[in-house]
Parts: C-alpha cells; structure tokens; sequence
C-alpha cells in the first residue's frame, strides 16, 4: 500500500496514523462490523481535484478509516487507561468523558481508568491533583451537565513530567480531549513516550467549539453551541425591533473562525449583518451599510465573531496561558463606535449588547451532540486499543478517520471560506453587503 502523503511543497507528513505495537489479542468484542486495515476514507472530494493527483500520478491522500478491529494490541485485562480533558469548556465533554469510559469497561473489559483533573496539571504531580478512579457508576448522569466533571486548565506542562506520571500508574493508553493546543501536548506526550521506548498510545478527541481543526469536519458541542444562540439572537432581535433605531448586537465565539456565528446567521434569519474573522471590513463601510439598513427598515441585528475586526482594534493584548494572542472585545468595541456615529450623524439609536459566549459553552450537549460525543468516544476507544497512537480522531465525509496529529496541527486552523456555499449563503440570508471594504 503506498504512503499517503502531502502534495510536494506542502509538509510531508503522512496521512496515516502511527502504530504503537503489533496487535496480537484478539477482540473481546462480538457482533460489530470490524474495519480491515486496508480500509481508507479518500481526502479530496470534488472530481478536478482527484484529476489533478491523477494527472501528477500521485496517490490520492487517504485517512485510515476509525471503527473497531479483529485483533487489538493490548490485553484488556491488565490495561490502564486515562482521561484528560483541556482547555475551554464546551458542550459534550462530560458525554465524551461517559462514553469512553463505559466503552473501555462494557465493551473491552478494561477495568481501570483515571480522570486527570485540571488539564494536563493533572499529569504533573507537583500540582498535587490526585486522578479520579472512573467507573460506570461515577460517571452514569454526568451527561445531563455542562462542563466536564475532571476539570479543565490552560496551558502546556513538561512532556517529560507527564509522561513520569503514565509510567508510574502503568497506563497504557491516554485518551487527551481538546482543541489545537492541547494536540500539540498530547504530539509532545507521544514524542517522550517514543524517546522512552514505551508502549503508550495517545489517542485525541477533538474539542473546538468554533469547529475549527484541520481535517476534521466536525466537531462535538458546534451543534450545540449553534442551537444555544437562537435565544440571544432571539432577544436582540425583538429589542430591536421594538425600538425606534433599534440594534441588537451579539457577540458569539470565533477566534480565528467563523463558522458558528455563520451557522447561527443562517438558523436564525433575522440577522442582517455577520461579521467574521475571515472577511475583514472597514468600519466606515459598515457604519455605511448600518445606516442605510436602519433608513430602509427601522432597526438591524448584528451578530459577530469575537475575532472579527481585529485589525480595527489596539493591538499588544498578550497572550493567554496556552500561547494564543488575546483578542480585543470587538463586541464593546463596536457598541460604542455605532453609538459615537449615530450621535454625531444626530440620529441617536436604541443599542442592546448581548455577549451569551459563557452560557452557551456551559449548556450540556443536545441529543444530536450526545450521539456525536459517543460515536468519536467509541472510535478513539477502538484507535487506542488498535495501538494506534499520535493521532486524533477525525470525521471525515460523514465518516470516522484517524487523523495523524502531525497532520491535524501542521497548518492554520480550518477557515470559513469567503468563496464558499456557506458565506454565500450567510450573505443571502443577511442581505449585508459582498464587500464592506
């Protein structure tokens, strides 16, 4: 089979995920449907792309498709496994938390699993933050909850501190949930661990709320946190419209992204303008457009990313504990830039300012979420039993892949595209002008 890889001039790394060790126990499972080796989810999906590899006479790149296999390469019965949890919360962790747990203990047998509390401090023992013995009973009801049971923190840690700590406990499989950053420690862990010669698998489950990993075209609470701003857009549309000059102003999540303040334009149709941070807009222009909408119809909802306009704001904001830039409040920031221009054009308006970011990142995951949560639970559970290590799982084409960290992390993050059937569609909805430059 060849190697799947990058096309020349990109980084060449596989797109297949590494393997710990042979696999020679044979399932404790019955009645699946087990996926072969050989079984692989092809990367690009529009026919002129898969002519040009062609004509190039270069391999389609393909992920190893995720599921349960015959042979596994650990011995269920004298297996130790551990979660950690990391980052910002959002909805499904306590769900992805439940169901790798009860994976690992109905479905293989595994019968000791530690939670690592507040991120990956929970793997350093200078923090002094004992794990938690998970079990079935523990962790039964912990769906119907926001947040994650374990805890969270920012920040990366000592790879060779936290490895000491898998060592010590004889855990032979970590399971590492989070976004960008936390791949990046989880890369770091199975790096020291190879350094060691150890047999270690680390397996991630993808956390952004703002659905923005590389290769991975969802992930769990985006759904959720989607269906969470239809109250906040709901009520600034109804201040709006219930003042003279009204405006009803939202700030969503979205540091890089866009994808959830343009999902929630598009789910609920009385926005008229969608800022994201993919599509830079001068102010003027806005306030431009703003007026006239508010001349034509009495009063505008606007919903936007909280990295959209960066570029308008001071710059020099540091960086939080994980290394990302922090952002200027665009939200504030354009409260009171429309206030100042209305002022001056002596058309004063009615603004109402909403910022639902914390209450729709703790709300529990809705049932479409909670199926998704278990379904990539289940696969990382199967990756991770396979001996696949380095990896995250992904979701790819409506299929579950294993993404080769590496891979996951080697580029920016995944973007809305301007050119796109989804930012057309936002501007349709909208009705906001293409260009507001």
């Amino acid at each position: 089979m060849p190697t799947n890889r990058n096309r020349p001039g990109r980084a060449n790394i596989p797109f297949l995920a590494p393997r710990l060790q042979k696999c020679r126990f044979s399932s404790p499972l019955s009645g699946v449907h087990f996926i072969s080796d050989d079984a692989q989810v092809v990367l690009p999906s529009q026919l002129d792309e898969i002519k040009s590899f062609i004509a190039a006479g270069e391999a389609l790149p393909c992920f190893e498709k995720a599921g349960p296999r015959r042979k596994i390469a650990f011995d269920p019965a004298r297996l130790r496994c551990g979660i950690v949890t990391c980052g910002g919360i959002c909805p499904g962790l306590n769900d992805v938390i439940r169901a790798t747990v009860l994976s690992l203990f109905n479905n293989y047998g595994v019968r000791t699993m530690y939670g690592f509390r507040y991120g990956f401090e929970g793997l350093c023992s200078r923090y002094r933050h004992a794990p938690v013995r998970l079990t079935p009973e523990l962790v039964a009801d912990i769906y119907q909850k926001g947040g994650t049971i374990l805890g969270s923190s920012r920040g990366p840690q000592k790879a060779s501190e936290m490895v000491d700590t898998l060592e010590r406990l004889r855990v032979g499989i970590l399971f590492v949930v989070g976004g960008d950053g936390t791949l990046r420690g989880a890369q770091s862990i199975a790096e020291e661990v190879g350094r060691r010669g150890l047999k270690i698998a680390v397996v991630g489950i993808p956390k952004t709320i703002d659905n923005d990993i590389r290769y991975v075209q969802e992930s769990f609470g985006f759904e959720t946190a989607v269906t969470e701003t239809r109250a906040a857009i709901s009520a600034a549309h109804a201040e709006a419209a219930s003042a003279r000059n009204g405006i009803g102003l939202v700030k969503l999540m979205g540091r890089h992204s866009g994808f959830i303040a343009a999902f929630a334009s598009l789910s609920n149709s009385v926005v008229n303008f969608c800022l994201v941070p993919e599509v830079s807009f001068r102010l003027e222009a806005f306030l431009k457009a703003l007026q006239e909408r508010l001349a034509r119809s009495g009063h505008a909802v606007i919903v936007t990313a909280e990295g959209a306009g960066q570029d308008l704001l001071e710059e020099a904001h540091g960086r939080d504990a994980s290394g990302n830039a922090r952002l200027g409040d665009i939200g504030l920031f354009l409260r009171d830039a429309i206030t100042r221009h209305f002022e001056k054009e002596g058309r004063p308006v009615n603004l109402k300012y909403i910022d639902p970011s914390y209450t729709i990142r703790s709300a529990p995951a809705n049932a479409r979420d909670s199926a998704f949560c278990l379904l990539l639970s289940h696969n990382a559970v199967h990756a991770g039993m396979a001996g696949r290590t380095n990896m995250v799982v992904g979701f790819w084409k409506n299929e579950f892949t294993h993404v080769p960290i590496a891979l996951a992390v080697s580029e920016r993050q995944r973007l809305l595209p301007q050119e796109g059937p989804i930012w057309s569609s936002v501007l349709a909805a909208t009705g906001q002008p293409r260009e507001m430059r």
